[in-house]
């Protein structure tokens, strides 16, 4: 099979984009955080290897608890991982949500930092958790938040070489999408991968994107 075009798959890229825009029109975060961006910034600490909706039935307490970021920036580490035992990895993630506090409430004057090499010095945000918190907190766009739907999708999909490094992964996106379409990826192609490009059993013959997907196990043969 020939090698793609550089301009073969950017134009492949973009009815990929047209399509998903056609599908998911009005996709948006799927985690309850109440238009407050240290409130974003913890959801999505909390998020890593479990669910939007886990996180969600714990936050509610969570914030009733600790209202404010001074609030959280004061809670003992035990309580925080009480109120979140039910979500992966809650005994590393309790403490890390009390040091992000603290250190919003001494390095940032009690505001999460709008600039994505700031956010990134918080304890436990990479660069996926700093694109988010700017687009969807700020509504800033710096580039496109790659987690594990975004990065698989992007490799079946083969738009991107082959690395499972999500900072690569990233780049390589950015460079084939123009920008005023980096800001509805994430959110869009995280629902395509909860509800047709599933992990372990892709929906491949149900799927809207069949034809342009490399990968897809249901295309028709050829004559």
């Amino acid at each position: 099979m020939p090698r793609e075009t550089k301009a073969h798959k950017r134009e492949r890229a973009l009815e990929i984009e047209q399509r998903m825009c056609e599908r998911y029109p009005e996709a948006e975060c799927a985690l309850a955080y109440d238009g407050d961006p240290f409130r974003l910034t913890i959801a999505v600490m909390l998020s890593a290897q479990t669910t939007d909706a886990g996180v969600n039935k714990v936050t509610p307490e969570l914030w009733r608890r600790y209202p404010t970021v001074a609030d959280l920036a004061q809670a003992d580490p035990a309580d925080v991982q009480r109120i979140i035992s039910t979500i992966g990895l809650y005994r590393t993630k309790a403490p890390r949500a009390v040091k992000i506090a603290q250190m919003v409430m001494a390095d940032y004057g009690g505001e999460v930092p709008c600039d994505m090499d700031e956010l990134q010095k918080l304890p436990g945000v990479g660069r996926k958790t700093a694109n988010i918190v700017m687009n969807e907190g700020f509504g800033i766009v710096e580039g496109i938040a790659v987690d594990t739907h975004v990065n698989r999708i992007a490799h079946r999909l083969k738009l991107v070489p082959r690395d499972e490094d999500p900072n690569k992964t990233e780049q390589a996106l950015l460079a084939l999408y123009p920008r005023d379409m980096w800001g509805p990826i994430n959110h869009q192609w995280v629902l395509f991968g909860r509800e047709v490009c599933i992990a372990r059993k892709p929906l491949c013959c149900e799927c809207f994107l069949a034809d342009l997907c490399p990968s897809c196990a249901c295309l028709p043969a050829t004559a």
